[in-house]
């Protein structure tokens, strides 16, 4: 699997995450279309099929990330 460059990743994490604060899935249909854009972006990204999914991925292979991160834990108990 292709692995995106951990600035490419970090910055298309920064604009979900911009979007999101933003409420884009509630604004234009350009707003929209941007949010899905850059979630699907992620998902591919990651090799995920899921923005949830994609987000603890993405955020796990930053720079920083520690080993015993419990992001993981976390989503899942969020379901």
């Amino acid at each position: 699997m292709l692995m995106a460059h951990s600035a490419v990743l970090g910055k298309t994490l920064q604009q979900y995450e911009i979007l999101r604060e933003l409420n884009a899935e509630e604004g234009t249909p350009e707003a929209r279309r941007r949010l899905d854009d850059v979630a699907y972006s992620l998902c591919i990204a990651t090799g995920t099929n899921d923005i949830d999914a994609a987000l603890v991925a993405a955020r796990h292979r930053l720079p920083g990330a520690r080993p015993h991160d419990d992001s993981l834990l976390t989503a899942r108990r969020a379901r």
